[in-house]
């Protein structure tokens, strides 16, 4: 059996508020494998954004382990931790996050560049990601002369330069008016058979119907949904 992307076992978060414990997650486990799309849903506030961060190393677990590409990232330094998310994770968030003083192929390329690979190589591959994700035509365009949907879809090919096992996307149409979503799902659906695994985020049902497997997060518990 192939290691699977991305595992956490007894993940659990606690936040305090002045002297009273707020318990987000409790025990969750999850199994992600190599080229699964999975969805999480749940109530808003149930605590499916701060998952994401965990799984994605951002924030640290009160309880439990995270593995990304069968390592352990809870016991890393910052630096280390920083490190192999670049290379084994994509992040893809509801705001598109891309840096206004650069352009499209910059932007890509910047996983790329903190990661060690030389500008022109790097700018080279994020030019054949823009292609990939129709913005070949963009690739000088900064992000004030692109649509919302353009911008997204400049944020996955970011997400997905640097051939990452593992995709964590927050409400990635969030923003998105109705055909620029289907074209950012459209793109999921592509490259997620040929690439990495994908965990999205979602409140919209029709999203999560696109996926292998949809979660339920309920009372800091992730519940497999059936049918």
């Amino acid at each position: 059996m192939a290691e699977p992307v991305l595992r956490c076992r007894g993940l659990g978060k606690v936040y305090r508020d002045g002297s009273r414990e707020v318990e987000v997650l409790r025990n969750v486990e999850l199994t992600l494998d190599a080229g699964e799309r999975l969805a999480i849903v749940g109530a808003s506030g149930s605590g499916k954004s701060t998952l994401l961060n965990l799984l994605g190393g951002l924030d640290p677990p009160s309880s439990g382990s995270v593995e990304v590409a069968g390592q352990s990232v809870d016991g890393m330094s910052e630096k280390a931790r920083c490190r192999w998310r670049n290379r084994h994770l994509g992040f893809v968030y509801q705001f598109h996050h891309l840096l206004a003083e650069f352009d499209a192929a910059e932007n890509v390329a910047m996983p790329l560049l903190i990661g060690g690979v030389a500008r022109s190589e790097a700018l080279k591959r994020a030019g054949e990601m823009l292609e990939r994700v129709g913005l070949g035509a963009r690739l000088d365009h900064r992000p004030a002369a692109l649509s919302g949907g353009e911008r997204q879809r400049v944020a996955i090919a970011r997400a997905l330069v640097a051939s990452p096992g593992c995709v964590l996307m927050d409400e990635p149409t969030g923003n998105l008016d109705p055909a620029s979503a289907e074209r950012v799902l459209a793109l999921i659906d592509d490259l997620g058979r040929e690439q990495a695994a994908f965990i999205i985020v979602t409140h919209d049902p029709a999203i999560a119907a696109r996926m292998h497997r949809t979660l339920v997060l309920e009372e800091g518990h992730l519940v497999e949904m059936h049918g």
